[in-house]
């Protein structure tokens, strides 16, 4: 069965990627491998993209000792949290809604990515997965982890229909966020990164950012081609700050297929001041990176 939905094989076949998209396509696979599992019990962050029950899509943050994600059968995992309002402050998520994670550690500079089946649980949540597999170390940013800041609560979360100044510096000032798609056969998260500036502010309600070569999967524009819900979470890594932003995205091409631009309109804002208590030293940046000139994604 081919791992891909029409979205993504008609991107892959515009930017002439098909026959590399295919052959790493036998690397998605539902269920998980030793590797894996023992990859995610290391992690003290997962990122879940999905779309809340008014049908608005977010990524979300999650935190806890290693060992808070566990593997618990071939194809399940066990999150020790409870299955969260996507944008904080708000109710939970509805059992049986699809979702996008992805655990990123930029300790080592690897990720991985499982999209699945959410449902609560006696301890937080479970995730069936239908979509397992790792992502190369391209445009990661490495990063030390310090101890917790255990004594910091989170703040009250601040809500909003467009950015004000102060998020306009926290967008420009990012090397890293996480994107969060929908289509009709699951949800997806996944990671860009670049210089700070990267990514551009437009307007208080409008973001684009340029789109370069990956692991030819486009997972992320794929979905974009049949919903353009998309929800953003930018990260302040030294005070555990989080950008939430949720609206519609879509992507422009130029003369070239390899020009490709995705532009973002915001329907709604969240900041939380130190909504987790993990805290990050600042960037090694990738050595993947272009020249300072360039953006990258």
């Amino acid at each position: 069965m081919d791992p891909y939905n029409p979205g993504s094989l008609a991107v892959q076949e515009r930017a002439g990627v098909r026959h590399l998209a295919a052959r790493i396509a036998p690397s998605i696979t539902p269920g998980i491998r030793p590797v894996a599992a023992a990859f995610l019990e290391l992690q003290p962050m997962l990122v879940l993209g999905a779309a809340d029950a008014d049908g608005h899509v977010w990524s979300t943050l999650l935190t806890g000792a290693p060992g808070f994600v566990r593997v618990t059968g071939p194809r399940t995992i066990s999150v020790a949290a409870p299955l969260p309002g996507l944008a904080a402050g708000t109710a939970g998520t509805p059992a049986g809604t699809p979702v996008g994670t992805i655990a990123l550690d930029p300790r080592t500079r690897r990720r991985m990515r499982l999209n699945g089946i959410a449902r609560p649980s006696a301890r937080g949540f479970t995730v069936e997965a239908e979509q397992v597999f790792s992502n190369c170390p391209k445009y990661l940013r490495k990063r030390e982890l310090h101890a917790p800041d255990t004594a910091t609560p989170p703040g009250a979360p601040h809500h909003g229909t467009a950015l004000t100044p102060g998020q306009e510096r926290f967008v420009r000032a990012a090397d890293t966020f996480f994107v969060a798609t929908v289509a009709p056969d699951g949800a997806d998260a996944s990671h860009r990164g670049g210089d700070p500036g990267f990514v551009r502010v437009d307007s208080p309600t409008q973001l684009s950012w340029r789109d370069y070569p990956g692991n030819a999967m486009f997972l992320t524009l794929g979905n974009l081609e049949s919903d353009g819900r998309s929800g953003l979470l930018f990260l302040d890594w030294g005070t555990g700050t989080t950008l939430q932003l949720s609206g519609r995205a879509h992507t422009v091409y130029g003369p070239d297929a390899s020009d490709r631009t995705t532009r973002f309109r915001i329907e709604r804002t969240v900041e939380t001041p130190h909504a987790g208590p993990l805290r990050w030293s600042g960037p090694v940046y990738s050595p993947a990176d272009p020249p300072p000139s360039q953006d990258a994604v």
